[in-house]
């Protein structure tokens, strides 16, 4: 199983419907859910958190929690309800999420990630990973990084997807979280050479594929959003890719779900094309629209030129 390339678990963001786009967008790349905490698993509407579509594999739950034994049982849950792997939430820098005990408040408390991890993998047999920063706060020596990684990985984890961005959990709000602390791509380089034992993933500030230089994998993050063609494997054009999504948007439309809450995911996809401008205000302005069909979408996608694809793959996307 491959972290080579892979799309963050972004909250708002990508839920199923923007997975389903972007794998339609590429054919290997995995994909995160947004960030499920283990309450509302327990005490919520499961369906509406777990469900997904078989064609978004592999795919990973991300789950937020510091509860060892709740997160085993969603981790198992997880595990039946068809997910590929579990992952860690330990970088998400919200207040909510800090009032909750999760997220990255958990980095200063390794032996509590440690101990949740290890009851998660003994309860599945899919890989147990841990998303996080590179610090949190005063905690900023790469000292206290290497102890937290180490303590973690004595669960048996040893898959670690790493924003290189610090979190200030005082005084910034979680959108400054994204921006405002440097990013150090050396430290996470650092721990690779430290740990040639560790699957290391670079997060953060990363606007394409690209593979970096000396680790295993890259997440790509607000970019993958922004601009979703960055995640193109080549097998299909940008308007191959939307035609390619017409059966499974018709079946979710046949399900009630409104057609923006899937072309909502799909504004950025042409950026940088003639018509990029028209497609977007088409979407904006009618998929919202009460009873707004396939139609709507077929009527955007109009407005902008095809470019013709050197190697042509249509698949069927129906759930």
């Amino acid at each position: 199983m491959s972290w080579k390339t892979s799309v963050a678990p972004m909250m708002d963001w990508t839920d199923r419907h923007c997975r389903v786009f972007h794998r339609a967008l590429n054919s290997d790349i995995r994909l995160y859910t947004e960030m499920v905490t283990t309450g509302a698993l327990q005490y919520g509407d499961q369906a509406r958190h777990l469900d997904f579509s078989d064609i978004e594999h592999p795919v990973a739950l991300q789950l937020g929690g510091s509860a060892p034994q709740a997160l085993a049982d969603c981790a198992k849950l997880g595990q039946q309800w068809g997910y590929n792997e579990i992952n860690l939430n330990c970088g998400c820098p919200s207040d909510r999420v800090k009032s909750g005990r999760f997220g990255a408040c958990l980095m200063a408390e390794p032996e509590t990630v440690r101990d949740a991890c290890k009851a998660m993998l003994d309860a599945v047999s899919i890989p147990v990973t841990v998303k996080c920063r590179i610090g949190i706060d005063d905690q900023d020596a790469e000292a206290d990084f290497n102890r937290f990684i180490d303590t973690v990985a004595e669960s048996g984890v040893h898959i670690f997807l790493v924003h290189a961005r610090k979190a200030w959990l005082q005084g910034l709000s979680p959108k400054e979280n994204r921006d405002i602390p440097p990013l150090d791509y050396d430290r996470v380089v650092r721990l690779k050479v430290r740990r040639p034992d560790l699957t290391v993933v670079l997060n953060g500030g990363l606007d394409s594929l690209t593979p970096y230089p000396g680790l295993d994998g890259v997440m790509v993050g607000r970019a993958a959003y922004a601009t979703p063609w960055i995640l193109s494997d080549g097998r299909k054009t940008q308007h191959q890719v939307i035609e390619s999504l017409y059966p499974y948007v018709d079946h979710h439309l046949s399900r009630g779900v409104p057609l923006g809450a899937m072309t909502r995911h799909m504004l950025g996809l042409f950026n940088g094309m003639t018509g990029a401008r028209a497609w977007r205000r088409y979407l904006s302005e009618n998929a919202f629209s009460k009873g707004a069909g396939l139609d709507v979408l077929k009527d955007a996608l109009s407005l902008v030129r095809p470019i013709e694809a050197d190697a042509a793959c249509a698949s069927s996307f129906e759930s």
